[in-house]
């Protein structure tokens, strides 16, 4: 006779101040909490929360639909379903942020006492969670709640006060927290902190919005590449979000942009995302965090691309500039010596500086065929069989940048273009004068302006004497020095 099993049951049991504990653990950083409770407003469809922060306590009221009886058990029901289940707010049809229902019992680790203080209709009530009594009755977790009280709220919303603080916090801290952390960006939302309406830095810059499929669902947002005046080192990186919600800043590879890093803000939005309990973080183990790194590195790929295009714009205004004033200063001082002209005496400007920033590069399969431009007109120019031709440059890459100044009936072509470090410094052809970009002592002058000018003016000098007199190096050299020393005497 074989014996009966016998069933045992184990009681599950939960000390009290490991609820306190997770709270702790689960918002490392205590403004955290503040955000908590700002998007519980955004979820129950408020339009305006206000949080007032003072050296005793922290109120966040709201304007949303406020809670019932049935609401308040459901708010202080742990890892409560109904957000879950669902997903989409009442009036506004809001996204739903919370998720885990702990973060009132973490706004325990920075005070004593929170109270919920809601209307909804007909129903009002106060509920008192008073950490120190609490922990005191270890069998009751019954917390004391009174009903349609007169010092409730004549209006429906919720106000949650946090009393007996015991850590501090700074208005402009937490408002500078929230701008990241709340959807700011959601119509018919407004928070202020201290009667400070908290709104997203209005940033200036190239704008490049996207918009990228995947297979779990869209991503979208901006990249805004900021003016050099406007770089910033702190908060590096892209805003990810989701529902509108800063989760964490992530680089895309942009590590080795360099100094450039500093130039690039924006935000991407991709609501399929799964994040860390603690809202701090992605699951990177998933189909989804890959297919999202996927296409975010198609967007940096172009925006990548236009930096380029935007840095080679500025480095060639600035380059315009420095070779303008070489040209200006070169000319002062050929009409202060005409016969040193290589084209006769009486060199005359006609004002015209700037001649095109443009170049046409075609791939064939002997190689690199340069197209000529038309140097009066800067566009394509068609080789003509008969008459005279107009002065042509021919230019490597579209970032070359040409000047010229007229000599009498001719004139003198300044064409600043990418030779490769490995290239000359500088050659001439007829009246065009190249100067190679990818020199290194041309890059190690071009740092600062005035050495970039008189670098410039030194090349431009030597040509043309070496036009002036190309078998005789010695005297090139010294007709060279005279111009540079008239050319900013």
């Amino acid at each position: 006779m074989h014996d009966e099993k016998q069933i045992y049951t184990l009681p599950v049991v939960v000390d009290k101040s490991h609820l306190i504990t997770i709270g702790e653990q689960l918002y490392s950083e205590s403004i955290e909490l503040i955000r908590e409770l700002v998007n519980n407003g955004y979820d129950a469809d408020a339009t305006r929360v206000s949080v007032t922060i003072s050296e005793e306590s922290i109120s966040v009221e709201d304007n949303g639909i406020g809670m019932d009886l049935e609401g308040l058990k459901q708010y202080f029901s742990i890892g409560s379903p109904l957000k879950r289940q669902q997903q989409k707010s009442k009036i506004y049809n809001r996204d739903l942020i919370g998720q885990f229902g702990i973060g009132k019992f973490a706004s325990l680790s920075a005070c004593d006492v929170f109270k919920v203080i809601t209307k909804k209709d007909d129903f009002s009530a106060i509920v008192t969670f008073d950490k120190n009594t609490w922990q005191k009755k270890k069998k009751k977790w019954e917390i004391p709640i009174e009903i349609n009280p007169p010092d409730g709220r004549k209006t429906n919303g919720t106000t949650v006060v946090l009393e007996k603080l015991t850590k501090k916090f700074d208005p402009d801290e937490v408002r500078r927290r929230l701008v990241e952390s709340i959807p700011l960006n959601a119509p018919n939302f407004n928070v202020f902190v201290n009667g400070v309406k908290v709104e997203s830095p209005k940033l200036t810059g190239h704008r490049i919005p996207f918009m990228e499929a995947t297979k779990f669902g869209v991503i979208d947002g901006q990249i805004i590449i900021l003016p050099l005046s406007s770089a910033s080192t702190t908060n590096l990186g892209i805003e990810c979000k989701v529902k509108g919600v800063t989760i964490k800043r992530e680089m895309f590879g942009m590590e080795s942009w360099g100094k450039d890093i500093a130039r690039i803000k924006g935000e991407v939005n991709a609501d399929f995302l799964k994040i860390t309990s603690d809202r701090s973080g992605f699951i990177i183990d998933t189909e989804e965090y890959k297919s999202f790194i996927e296409a975010m590195t198609r967007v940096m790929s172009e925006v990548k691309s236009v930096l380029g295009q935007l840095s080679n714009k500025r480095e060639n205004i600035a380059t315009g500039r420095a070779v303008r004033e070489a040209l200006e200063r070169i000319q002062k001082s050929l009409l202060v010596h005409p016969d040193l002209s290589p084209f006769g005496q009486a060199p005359i400007s006609d004002g015209t500086s700037a001649v095109g920033e443009s170049a046409v590069v075609m791939k064939e399969k002997e190689g690199l065929k340069i197209k000529s431009i038309d140097i009066k007109q800067g566009k394509i120019k068609k080789e003509k069989k008969k008459g005279k031709s107009k002065p042509k440059v021919n230019l490597l890459t579209p970032n070359a940048v040409v000047r010229k100044i007229k000599m009498g009936a001719h004139a003198i072509i300044c064409c600043l273009d990418h030779f490769g470090p490995d290239g000359p410094e500088s050659f001439s052809e007829n009246n065009v004068i190249y100067i190679n970009r990818d020199h290194p002592l041309y890059i190690s002058e071009s740092k600062k302006r005035d050495a970039h000018i008189l670098n410039i003016a030194r090349l431009i000098a030597q040509e043309i004497s070496l036009m002036k007199d190309s078998k005789n190096p010695r005297k090139a050299f010294d007709l060279q020095s005279i111009l540079l020393r008239d050319a900013f005497s």
